[in-house]
């Protein structure tokens, strides 16, 4: 019986030891399991590279996240490989407020943030006192601010960085009312405000087109909002990682994100050393 018992425990140690594998999991045919996450629900782009990934003997499994904070802290606590969402501007801001041991091992793309509206077709149309709704989070709240006062509509002190608040602002010639709520709720705001501040994938999950319907959109070569993939820092040179960045960055998936997205995605292939050095 006591020859049984421990036949039972060791059977059943097994089991669990297989289901806590992570990135060692094996997929199809015999292929490592790699599991990465994404905010949106639009997998187009890494299903492409997930194709590619098979063959090089990894099968690239996408979780897809409704907002922008699940995919780090899951990513933090193991539960994903890899994820591929965020900028380095908002990673650093919430890695370094969430005490996580996350670092970022390749880029991604630029996606401008555009300011899109129901009810006005250029800038000059946005009556006195318009009020515009932005993301509340402190890195896209200053990115926001950022595009606001290269539209022209605000002026913001010289120290106000990358995370400025409506307090940062020195000049506002139309007295623009600002109107701070999670990032997804921008593109809902619209019926209800002059005009909406709206990060690129939220604005494409909303069926907004970000390179034709904003009316202001960022300038794309700013390194603090090139987006990039994470993993934990202890399986930062895992070699199928890397893999995927590479398979990422290659000149037929930079083709293949222009074309799906329209312009609107901005292949932005930068050294990890640049990428964490942008300031």
């Amino acid at each position: 019986m006591k020859k049984i018992t421990a036949l039972l425990l060791l059977a059943l140690t097994v089991l669990i030891l297989a289901a806590c594998g992570g990135g060692d999991e094996k997929g199809a045919e015999g292929n490592r399991k790699v599991t990465l996450g994404i905010s949106g629900s639009d997998t187009t782009i890494w299903d492409y590279v997930a194709k590619k990934a098979e063959k090089e003997g990894i099968d690239l499994e996408i979780v897809t996240f409704s907002d922008y904070v699940a995919p780090n802290i899951a990513l933090g606590e193991g539960e994903l490989d890899l994820n591929a969402f965020q900028t380095i501007s908002y990673f650093d801001e919430f890695v370094a407020e969430h005490k996580l041991d996350i670092v970022p091992i390749g880029s991604t793309v630029i996606a401008p943030m555009g300011l899109y509206s129901d009810k006005y077709k250029s800038l000059e149309e946005l009556p006195e006192g318009a009020q515009i709704a932005l993301p509340n989070e402190a890195t896209n709240m200053g990115r926001g601010l950022l595009l606001l006062q290269e539209a022209g509509l605000i002026e913001l002190s010289d120290d106000a960085g990358l995370t400025g608040t409506a307090k940062d602002i020195t000049k506002n010639p139309k007295n623009i009312e600002l109107v701070p709520m999670i990032s997804g709720q921008t593109p809902r705001a619209m019926a209800d405000v002059a005009a909406s501040i709206i990060n690129n994938g939220i604005a494409v999950d909303a069926g907004l087109n970000p390179t034709e319907d904003p009316i202001a959109r960022e300038s794309a070569t700013a390194k603090p909002y090139i987006n990039l993939i994470a993993a934990s820092k202890e399986n930062a040179d895992d070699p199928d990682f890397l893999k995927i960045v590479e398979l990422y960055q290659q000149d037929d998936t930079k083709d293949f994100i222009i074309e799906h997205t329209k312009g609107a995605q901005i292949p932005s292939f930068v050294p990890v050393e640049e990428l964490v050095d942008y300031q």
